[in-house]
């Protein structure tokens, strides 16, 4: 399909298309516990790291830079809705963590955060990965319903990889959850179906985003910066911290670092 063809499309169901294939890469992820009932613990920090540095190049490249640019274009200061969104965003996960019930891999159920539940381990920790796909989901969407002010190839370039690098993520998470949940116990197909569930807030959350930008114009700036600061709330709370547990954390850092480049290269290469 051309360009031409992808830029009539309506931005909200490419907000969708594109959230349902960043799910379908966390079930891809979720999927390895049919292969596998354990994983290496320096292989989980690697992968863990390598997610935490491609949200944190994506915060950059695909969020917070677009959104000093726009603002400009409307002629407002470039950091006022960069500055307000980012922490507005931070603010919105900080909130989420106090409140919604979950337990992160390495802690003990009795030291679950947010509100106290009766909800089983296995909910809690679906729950962890769950609240940090609220703030991917809303990235693709937003991206993508920027295409309604700017329909563009460059914009919908930059839309596409910022999906990319959000599904290449997704799959070292989805397979995060589901084989953890394996060596606890569940059968195959239940880690599997507790895993990919983890995804599913995305093409929801990535719908609400872009309908947001569609119908309050002036909110797009914003939009893009609250979308980052929402990630890096997510990489500094749980991913870093997450892949930093236990002896060997360099392998994390190097998961963090190639992680960063390989987005980078994306969207400064491709978008």
């Amino acid at each position: 399909m051309s360009w031409d063809n992808l830029l009539k499309i309506d931005p909200v169901l490419l907000a969708l298309g594109a959230t349902l294939f960043t799910w379908a890469v966390t079930a891809l992820g979720a999927a390895l516990v049919f292969f596998f009932k354990v994983i290496d613990k320096r292989v989980l920090n690697l992968m863990l790291g390598f997610a935490a540095g491609v949200m944190i190049a994506a915060s950059f490249w695909s969020l917070l830079s677009p959104s000093i640019e726009i603002a400009e274009q409307q002629d407002k200061p470039g950091w006022l809705p960069a500055l307000v969104g980012f922490l507005v965003g931070g603010l919105f996960l900080y909130l989420m963590d106090r409140f919604l019930p979950h337990v992160h891999f390495s802690k003990k159920t009795e030291e679950a955060e947010g509100i106290k539940t009766s909800w089983h381990r296995s909910v809690l920790l679906v729950s962890a990965i769950t609240l940090h796909n609220i703030p991917e989901g809303l990235a693709v969407g937003v991206a993508f319903g920027a295409l309604f002010q700017n329909p563009t190839p460059e914009v919908l370039t930059t839309a596409m990889v910022l999906a990319l690098g959000i599904g290449i993520q997704n799959f070292p998470e989805g397979a995060a959850v589901s084989i953890p949940l394996r060596r606890e116990g569940f059968s195959r197909w239940r880690a599997f179906l507790y895993g990919q569930a983890s995804g599913m807030v995305e093409p929801m959350a990535g719908v609400l985003g872009a309908l947001l930008v569609i119908y309050i114009e002036p909110l797009l700036p914003y939009a893009l910066s609250f979308a980052a600061g929402a990630m890096i709330f997510v990489v500094v709370e749980e991913l870093i911290p997450e892949s930093q547990n236990g002896d060997e954390t360099d392998l994390s850092t190097v998961g963090t670092m190639l992680g960063f480049a390989v987005m980078m290269f994306l969207d400064v290469a491709l978008g």
